[in-house]
């Protein structure tokens, strides 16, 4: 039976890993509130961002569209703890209203998958130092279910697709169990198809374990389809808040949402004032 190793791993973990450990599913997290509160970011002397005020509900998933270059991106950085902001003030929140560290997790464009390491291995990062090496196998088996790459477990990155390592990038973010989850782009180097199937995934896994989620998206369609909320930036404002009121999961195709689209497509595009 192949086994797998690493400077991690230091004993061979045979293929089943040990599934016993209660891993049999992926627990959620403790999703948290965030209030933004006159929120800035310059880059030399550059106004990135300009007193954003923004309070997301526990658990709500919001989507932030806008042009090129309106500070999308810098928000979630800043959000993530990855920027500093310049001025204003970010608070998360606990269920019980209590000032709280949530954990936050991101996932990129990129996959940024690590070649070296197999596919459970690459998982298994995101849960850190510090775990016992078969419990973080079998966390990570678990959460490779979730996103319907169980039998991937044991391959090399370079042997998935595109949508399949995107996959990955997301059991890694989940398996530590996030209480909130940043997703800045994911989907944008994907094909139709595969990008309608990942979106499915996002919405599925976002209802099962509640985390509050925070998409950036170039496309209106996909922060229509997936998000409670949209909001739109305009150079560095909040130009509209506006509330996707459908229940999930949603269809592509729905009239109502492609109306909501062509609001928003002319907010952004400023032919809808």
């Amino acid at each position: 039976m192949t086994a797998i190793t690493h400077e991690r791993f230091r004993e061979p973990v045979e293929a089943e890993y040990d599934t016993d450990v209660d891993a049999a599913r992926i627990a959620p997290g403790t999703a948290a509130a965030i209030t933004l509160t006159g929120l800035e970011k310059s880059f030399d002397g550059n106004r990135v961002l300009r007193g954003i005020n923004l309070h997301i509900p526990a658990g709500q998933f919001i989507a932030v569209i806008g042009k090129s270059g309106c500070g999308k991106s810098t928000l979630l950085r800043v959000l993530l703890g990855l920027d500093q902001p310049t001025a204003g003030s970010i608070r998360f929140e606990s269920s019980n209203g209590e000032e709280s560290q949530p954990n936050a997790r991101i996932v990129f464009q990129e996959p940024r998958l690590l070649p070296w390491l197999s596919v459970v291995e690459n998982v298994a990062v995101g849960l850190g130092d510090g775990v016992d090496k078969r419990r973080a196998l079998a966390e990570s088996v678990a959460v490779l279910s979730e996103v319907q790459l169980a039998e991937k477990a044991k391959e090399w990155p370079s042997r998935l697709s595109g949508g399949q390592r995107q996959r990955v990038a997301l059991a890694r973010a989940l398996v530590s169990k996030p209480g909130v989850l940043a997703l800045d782009e994911p989907l944008g180097a994907l094909d139709a198809l595969t990008r309608i199937s990942m979106q499915e995934l996002i919405n599925r896994v976002w209802r099962e374990l509640g985390f509050t989620s925070v998409l950036v998206t170039h496309d209106v369609s996909e922060a229509v389809h997936l998000a409670d909320r949209v909001i739109v930036l305009e150079e560095g404002r909040i130009a509209l808040d506006v509330a996707v009121p459908y229940p999930h999961p949603r269809r592509h195709g729905n009239p109502e949402l492609a109306e909501l689209e062509g609001k928003l497509l002319g907010a952004i595009l400023g032919t809808g004032r």
